[in-house]
């Protein structure tokens, strides 16, 4: 209808209001229009999905909602939300006009709180079902294709045949004075090479950010330049797509980095395509999928084994949520938000560690182990916790 009909203000109305019983969280057209920009994380909202119905009036013993939507029997409502300790949901059990009252029964000690918010998750109409029953029913009558039996054949790459020494990898936000054994890390930004003396870029692993965005684009590929000019040779792409960002690989070793989200000797194999010489694998796999990851990846591997990783890297969190400074979860958990160029970054307050996997994956044929050291806010107090993430878990 908004496609077709868009220009009839009429029928543009009653196709927002369809689209308002999609029962999903609230709209939000967020930058699209920069005439009227949108903070789509609000804190002072709740996300949950649903269309709001009514709000609890009455008394506990006598609550009731006084219906902004027309119900029908059958539909699937949430009172309150998740987080609230009477939370509770509640079937229709007749039909109720628009503005009729419905009221609400509920086990005790389930009493909603007056003006707690109504919301209708689910729906399941009769005539809607008895409809699409019946279309069911005519489709079975249309004989259909036979397809053929598939011949399709995976195939595996061989393991690596490259021979290279296993090592560690201390990657950084800034280098300043520290020192460990084995390589060094830094995380690439628009001032981390230029002040840096040119004897210590060769030795260095770049690491390029998960996200590059179109406007800052360019600047990330004047800082790469400056690194090649200074001798740099080693580079962690965060992206497939960042191999674009260099007109020239002579010379050069390129590995996937982790956020590449590499899980699989197939997704391996397509990054041997695009030129890379190594792959750091997916931190978030189980123990099996690791092991069997080594036995067939036509590239090196290496495991980011310890350290902060995050949660999530965003470029919109909820306004007010400060940087370098704990938030606690309705669950009670800690993390903190740190924010590098245009993103944000929120971290747990517990680090990954599989520290004491080393000589199993060693064994299994991982060669680089990644250590991802962030500074933790002043005050933050981390957790000690085992930190093997996915180890013992596993995804399927």
């Amino acid at each position: 209808m908004l496609r077709d009909q868009g220009s009839d203000p009429k029928l543009k109305k009653a196709a927002l209001g369809l689209l308002n019983q999609a029962l999903g969280r609230t709209t939000t057209h967020y930058n699209f229009l920069p005439q009227r920009p949108q903070h789509p994380v609000k804190l002072d909202r709740q996300t949950g999905s649903g269309l709001l119905v009514g709000t609890v009036k009455g008394a506990k013993d006598k609550s009731f909602i006084v219906a902004r939507e027309a119900l029908l029997a059958g539909d699937v409502l949430r009172i309150g939300y998740e987080d609230d300790a009477w939370h509770a949901i509640y079937r229709v059990s007749r039909s109720v006009p628009a503005k009729g009252r419905l009221f609400l029964k509920m086990p005790s000690p389930k009493n909603p709180s007056r003006g707690a918010p109504v919301f209708l998750t689910d729906r399941r109409e009769k005539a809607l079902a008895d409809m699409l029953a019946g279309f069911e029913d005519k489709l079975k009558k249309i004989p259909g294709p036979q397809p053929a039996a598939a011949t399709f054949h995976t195939r595996l790459p061989r393991a690596s045949a490259k021979k290279i020494q296993s090592d560690e990898l201390w990657v950084y936000r800034s280098l300043g004075g520290k020192t460990q054994r084995g390589q060094t890390g830094i995380w690439l930004s628009g001032k981390s090479p230029l002040k840096m003396p040119s004897g210590r870029v060769p030795g260095i692993w770049w690491w390029l950010p998960p996200v590059v965005w179109p406007e800052d684009e360019p600047q990330i590929k004047t800082v790469i330049d400056v690194v090649l000019q200074k001798g740099g040779r080693n580079f962690v792409l965060n992206a497939p797509w960042q191999t674009a960002l260099f007109t020239s690989r002579q010379g050069l070793a390129l590995w996937a980095g982790p956020f590449c989200n590499t899980a699989n000797p197939l997704a391996v194999r397509s990054l041997v395509s695009l030129g890379f010489d190594g792959v750091i694998v997916s931190p978030e796999l189980g123990q099996e999928d690791y092991l069997q990851l080594a036995q067939r990846s036509p590239l090196p591997l290496g495991i980011v084994i310890s350290g902060n990783w995050p949660l999530c890297v965003s470029r919109v969190l909820p306004e007010g949520l400060q940087t370098n400074k704990a938030f606690i979860s309705p669950r009670g958990e800690a993390a903190w938000r740190i924010d590098y160029g245009p993103d944000c970054w929120v971290y747990p307050n517990w680090e990954l560690d599989l520290t004491s996997k080393r000589d199993l994956l060693e064994k299994a044929g991982y060669r680089l182990f990644v250590h991802l050291i962030e500074p933790v806010p002043k005050g933050l107090e981390v957790k000690k916790r085992p930190g093997l993430w996915n180890w013992d878990i596993n995804l399927f």
